[in-house]
């Protein structure tokens, strides 16, 4: 048996052995990136060296990167879908491309983790009017040894990757998959259906950026040609035990047994509401872990924090688990990720604090939605009808967060039904109005880097630091949101900042920008950063040296931090600075909108 910890140590000795670095994962929440609310995938935090700036590191580069995603979350349940997951990833920023990329992937897959060539099969990009057939990569795998027959080619929807908004770096990919079952196909449309339905897994996917989406819709080649790849630990994990379930890895398996010993004596753990508990709040753990202090609310981060929770409980009650859980369930959370991710064991009274929060009000919602389902009841059964309508319904799960199944349930019992295909239209309806605008929202792309941006990227360095100067010198960053409109600034403070403290902090900034002092970046080791007093986090595992920019003007320094970029060249571009907002967003965490214009 291969055990998670094993996995990633065997990945990051082989990359490592082969002159790829070793990065430290990123933060679950994003820094500066409007484009999407949780780091979905190793790339995310290195955008902009596969923009073309030099990372500290070099062009090799390779880590284990925790992520969430949310797109597929109804498939969340199934055998191989996931909430939070663990993403291995080896990149190279303008050196190797197709050829080393895809043999070091069948060299890891093949001779360290001994899979026979015979039980994966290969997907490429079939070819369109913006980007030619990739044959290259079609041969790079035949010349290895895959059997033609299982060298398939898809269309753009399949194997292409980008770009994340609107315009910028994308490319063809192609996708790896494992026969969990000894199955041979016989043709591309056996190995759709065989892939859709559980025999073949996709367990790496290397994405090849060599071209550039611009403005006017054309793809040009990228001068700076990278490679992104991507492999999920679960999944891997339960392939290399010969499971046929992402549940099967040990950093859910426990989850799960926990999960099944509270729940009614007849769930069985391929119970999908079991691993739908199991999935939640392992992601709930992990966002509530991270350091930046997001908790349940009703937006962004937060909104999708308290869907995980919310829908956890929903589920455990399915399964007949009642009372308060979460933190039991949490407690084997951290003790089974807490070794890869301390901040959870050094955060986790927060942790345990959130959650019995979130489920006392879920359960204040439960009894009051209760009440009113009574009411609605009674009133149907006075004018002799036995269907509760699909608005009623859909009311309730708006308005209480109250599930379908147990609005059902406690109909059935009084000898009602609900029009479910009714509910299912409105939810429908629900979900594709909040996903079109959550593309409104986020369509900007990833890290986009417009002049807009930019600016307000070095105005938010400028703020950083007047907050320490003019309130507080223990004040640091606890998170940061940047578009094109405005920028966002989470810190640590427990009180509402004065109209005067306002007014200085601006004075301070716009200080900065009257000076017209130069931006410049340096290469250099953790040590020296922290001896020159840069600003930034320092906890990361294998960081040894970082990217730190500096804004000064002759002796005057005004910031000094670690950070990737992108920034203005003198802060005379920033014009004038001013703080539209102040809030509080969590305890002891404020937070900052401003502009510049």
């Amino acid at each position: 048996m291969i055990s998670s910890a094993e996995l990633k140590k065997r990945y990051l000795d082989f990359f490592q052995k082969r002159g790829h670095k070793i990065i430290p994962s990123a933060s679950l929440i994003p820094e500066n990136d409007p484009s999407v609310l949780f780091t979905t995938a190793g790339m995310h935090p290195l955008v902009p060296y596969l923009l073309g700036e030099p990372h500290p590191h070099g062009q090799r580069l390779c880590n284990v990167q925790r992520c969430i995603r949310t797109v597929d979350i109804d498939e969340v349940g199934d055998a191989w879908h996931l909430s939070f997951f663990e993403m291995l990833g080896n990149w190279s920023l303008g050196g190797y491309f197709k050829e080393e990329a895809i043999a070091l992937s069948f060299e890891f897959l093949t001779k360290e983790l001994k899979i026979p060539t015979e039980r994966f099969s290969v997907t490429c990009f079939e070819g369109d009017r913006d980007a030619p057939r990739d044959e290259e990569t079609a041969r790079i795998w035949a010349e290895l040894g895959v059997a033609k027959n299982r060298i398939h080619f898809l269309p753009k929807a399949d194997n292409w990757w980008g770009p994340a908004g609107e315009t910028g770096p994308c490319g063809p990919d192609t996708e790896m998959f494992y026969h969990v079952k000894d199955i041979q196909e016989k043709s591309t449309e056996e190995f759709l259906k065989l892939s859709s339905t559980g025999p073949f897994v996709e367990i790496w996917n290397d994405v090849m950026m060599q071209y550039n989406k611009t403005a006017d819709g054309k793809f040009e080649e990228l001068k700076q040609k990278n490679v992104d790849t991507g492999m999920g630990v679960e999944r891997m994990v339960a392939v290399l035990n010969g499971a046929d379930n992402a549940y099967a890895c040990d950093t859910l398996a426990a989850i799960l047994d926990r999960v099944i010993s509270i729940s009614a004596p007849a769930t069985a753990k391929t119970n999908r509401n079991a691993r739908i508990v199991t999935d939640h709040i392992r992601a709930a753990v992990m966002v509530l872990g991270e350091n930046k202090g997001v908790v349940p609310s009703n937006v962004d981060q937060g909104y999708v924090l308290r869907r995980f929770i919310r829908r956890a409980i929903r589920h455990a009650r399915i399964i007949g688990i009642r009372g308060e859980f979460c933190n039991e369930l949490a407690k084997v959370v951290i003790d089974v990720m807490g070794d890869s991710y301390p901040e959870l064991r050094k955060n986790r009274a927060r942790i345990f604090e959130e959650l019995e929060k979130e489920e006392e009000k879920f359960s204040v919602a439960l009894e009051n939605g209760t009440k009113l389902l009574e009411r609605e009841l009674q009133l149907l059964e006075g004018s002799h009808q036995k269907i509760l309508s699909a608005k009623s319904a859909f009311d309730l799960f708006q308005s209480f967060g109250f599930p379908l199944e147990i609005t059902a349930e406690m109909c059935k019992e009084k000898g009602f039904s609900v029009d479910k295909e009714g509910f299912d239209s409105l939810m429908k309806a629900h979900q594709d109005l909040s996903r079109k605008g959550a593309e409104q929202k986020f369509k900007g792309g990833l890290a986009d880097h417009s002049e807009e941006t930019t600016k307000l990227h070095t105005a938010t360095h400028l703020l950083n630091e007047a907050l320490r100067q003019v309130v507080d010198p223990s004040i640091h960053q606890m998170g940061s949101n940047i578009t094109k409109e405005r920028l966002r600034f989470d810190f640590n403070y427990d009180k509402k900042l004065t109209d005067d403290q306002i007014k200085r902090i601006e004075d301070w900034v716009n200080d900065a920008i009257k000076a017209e002092a130069d931006v410049s970046f340096a290469m250099m080791s953790i040590e020296e950063a922290k001896k020159q007093g840069a600003q930034g986090v320092f906890e990361a595992k294998y960081e040894k040296v970082v990217k730190v920019y500096t804004v000064s003007k002759g002796d005057r320094v005004y910031s000094r931090e670690v950070c990737g970029g992108p920034h203005v060249k003198n802060t005379r571009e920033l014009h004038h600075f001013k703080i539209t907002k102040q809030e509080a967003v969590a305890a002891g965490v404020r937070r900052i909108k401003a502009v510049v214009e």
